[in-house]
């Protein structure tokens, strides 16, 4: 076992072997503990056929094979051929969740029962007990009890002895400040010195995971001098643990001390690239796998990494480079990912260049999935084809959240998407999106982007141009409105719709030139046209409203404007007009209409019939049943003239329960002051001496849709 501190001289590594020989040769008395081999940051490279590699010059000698003997010291690397020692297993970018999925528990396979041995250095090992005492390594000469499950639980740098385990010494245990519960890290032993210390890669203690994410005074220990250390190997090893409990900013700080000490060293740049990938920084990790390839032309890890980065990035063409290099045997699985990925891909660039945006969006979403979950592009691509199939909210969204795409290498800057260079095609996307919403000025820097990173890619170039012309021919035909030239006006948004037929912006603004040129069925038909692009286009609803009721279509007038009033409670215009529309509807389809108006004062009614019709008046209305001699009436009925004020589309009606008690009668009122809510006739809410807060509460937030704004 290779041990942190000091190593133990030859000669007296063979006198203590002498000391032990009979109880090493005994199989009940085999060590209680070794080095974990997790398939983690120390495991052993696999060979071709999935297996650890046996022990050899080849492997990774920051490993231990699980034999016993009398010279069991971990060899280090050495300066030639691929000895790596160290090097992180590579199965933790083998799934896009897996730097998550890969934190191994401390307690897991290939760890004997019994107990922790600390070392001559007094450096805190990670105490690997397990329940019973029938674990792969065979029983053991003393029976285990009190063994809490393996994790971060840490010794304060005491000796474990035999038997140890079966007492039950005084100890100072201390509850971790962390949120996870007994048994996953919370203990902190050796009483003071304990502290939570959360990992800068954004991971939490988990209650599901033993190892957790806690680091204690020990372990903190440990780093410290780890950071102080001029041995590149031990800065390594200190780092591999960290990054198998999930500390991977923590990993990477040991991984650039070892760098900073041995520059040269491929298997720290390896490792350094696993923990940016932990951090989700993969563009960074991608330079680091490539510069330990530069450094070690023949690293196997270090292709798999890239390979598997590539994969990620959705740069099918390198991850295969990487994959198949010459003298390895690529990994069956990942190939499989490859391969998938590949087919996904092939598919949504068939359906893009023949415009079936619906598949398009499927394989994008199925690449993804399949293993592409990096790709900047193919989140560019869902974005694209949302915007084609007139989901422009959605793509809108899902622009703002592409992960941001930077080229690592020259390998990077040259890989093709759709014919166009990979880091152009996410600002040929959002080009598109800011002209379809109407940010002209954001669209023409966007595509100029694009079309300076890639200015041979006949796409991007025919892009920039339309965006260009649509921009001019906007802004010309604004001047024009302005100008109250609406006639050339048309003709200049006509211009830009020629470069950008599906354009609901200037669809909309010539929409506006026809309504102040009187023709109503013309811009009602371009209002059709940009709701038809962009269903939730407020402004082209505003414009298609009125000029459905100046052709007298009443019922379409009021179904735009009961969707604007939903749209924009606050807006007074819009209240009124759809009250106005309303009222014409009713005469329209030859409906008797009382005493209809909008606002202002609070209607006073006596009779059944008058009260009614009050109450069957468009929208909402509210009946404030009163009698003049009540106190609370009479403190209350102000505040009922300052509401109707307040809300002009409401309809205020009083009514004195003394004066019309065939109306208070019917209504089933024996206390005043109440106040009843109708909607288009049908009562709503009851409320009996509500305070001024409640009344007004219950008019603005009622669940049942009814409720207005300011």
């Amino acid at each position: 076992m290779s041990h942190p501190g000091k190593p133990i001289p030859e000669m007296e590594f063979d006198s203590l072997a002498d000391r032990f020989r009979s109880a090493l040769s005994c199989e009940n008395n085999k060590p209680d503990f070794k080095e974990l081999d997790l398939g983690s940051p120390v495991s052993p490279l696999r060979t071709r056929g999935g297996g650890p590699a046996a022990s050899s010059s080849s492997s990774s000698s920051g490993s231990v094979s699980g034999k016993t003997g009398n010279n069991a010291v971990v060899k280090r690397s050495d300066d030639g051929g691929n000895n790596h020692s160290g090097e992180l297993s590579g199965s933790s970018e083998s799934s896009p969740t897996a730097a998550e999925s890969n934190r191994s528990p401390v307690a897991s396979r290939n760890c004997k029962p019994g107990h922790g041995r600390s070392n001559s250095g007094g450096v805190p090992l990670i105490y690997s007990g397990v329940a019973s005492g029938g674990g792969s390594g065979g029983p053991v000469n003393s029976p285990i009890v009190n063994v809490l499950p393996g994790g971060n639980i840490f010794r304060s740098g005491k000796i474990l002895k035999t038997g140890m385990a079966t007492r039950s010494p005084v100890r100072n245990d201390v509850l971790g400040s962390g949120t996870v519960n007994y048994g996953h890290g919370s203990i902190m032993r050796g009483g003071v010195g304990g502290k939570f210390v959360g990992s800068s890669s954004g991971g939490e203690a988990s209650t599901g995971n033993v190892t957790g994410n806690i680091q204690f005074a020990g372990e903190s220990a440990m780093v410290k001098r780890a950071m102080a250390s001029s041995d590149p190997e031990e800065v390594k090893k200190v780092g591999n643990e960290q990054y198998k409990r999930g500390h991977f900013a923590e990993a990477l700080s040991l991984y650039d001390r070892a760098i900073a000490i041995s520059p040269d060293n491929a298997a720290c740049r390896s490792n350094r690239a696993a923990a940016l990938t932990g951090l989700g920084r993969l563009t960074e990790a991608v330079r680091e796998c490539e510069e330990a390839v530069r450094l070690d032309p023949a690293y196997g890890r270090a292709h798999q990494r890239l390979a598997s980065l590539h994969m990620r990035l959705g740069q099918v063409e390198n991850a295969r480079k990487h994959l198949c290099f010459p003298g390895q045997q690529p990994d069956l699985a990942e190939l499989q990912k490859l391969q998938a990925v590949e087919r996904h891909l092939k598919r949504c660039a068939d359906a893009r260049s023949i415009g079936d945006w619906k598949s398009a969006l499927r394989e994008g979403e199925a690449a993804i999935a399949a293993g592409a979950d990096f790709s900047s592009q193919l989140f560019a691509c869902r974005v694209e084809a949302l915007l084609k199939l007139h989901q422009l909210e959605d793509a809108d969204s899902i622009l703002s959240r592409i992960p941001k795409y930077e080229p690592a290498t020259p390998s990077c800057s040259q890989a093709k998407f759709f014919g166009m260079l990979s880091e152009s095609y996410p600002y040929f996307v959002r080009a598109q999106v800011d002209m379809a919403l109407g940010r002209f000025e954001n669209a023409v820097a966007a595509a100029e982007k694009a079309g300076h990173i890639d200015p041979r890619s006949v796409e991007i170039r025919v892009m920039l141009n339309n965006v260009r012309l649509v921009a001019q021919a906007r802004a010309h035909g604004n001047d024009l409105f302005n100008a109250g030239k609406f006639a050339e006006a048309c003709s200049a948004y006509g211009e830009g719709l020629k470069f950008d037929p599906s354009n609901s912006v200037l669809y909309c603004n010539r929409a506006a030139c026809w309504s102040k040129l009187g023709k109503w069925e013309r811009s009602i038909e371009d209002c059709n046209q940009a709701l038809g692009i962009q269903p939730n286009y407020i402004k082209a609803l505003l414009r298609r409203a009125p000029s459905n009721g100046k052709l007298e279509r009443w019922a379409e007038t009021v179904r735009d404007y009961e969707v604007l009033r939903k749209e924009l409670p606050g807006d007074n215009e819009v209240a009124e007009a759809l009250f106005h529309a309303q009222v014409a509807l009713k005469k329209f389809r030859g409906e008797e209409v009382y005493n209809m108006k909008f606002g202002g004062e609070v209607e006073e009614v006596s009779g059944l019939d008058q009260f009614k019709a009050a109450i069957s008046s468009p929208g909402v209305s509210v009946v404030h049943f009163k009698e003049a001699s009540n106190k609370h009436c009479e403190q209350i009925s102000p505040f009922v003239d300052t509401l109707c004020l307040r809300y002009p589309s409401v309809n205020f009606v009083k009514v004195d329960v003394g004066e019309s008690p065939m109306v208070a009668m019917a209504e089933n009122v024996r206390i005043v002051p109440t106040f009843k809510i109708y909607r288009n006739g049908s009562r709503v809410k009851e409320m009996i001496c509500p305070t001024h807060q409640v009344l007004e509460y219950s008019m603005r937030n009622d669940p049942t849709g009814w409720g207005v704004e300011d």
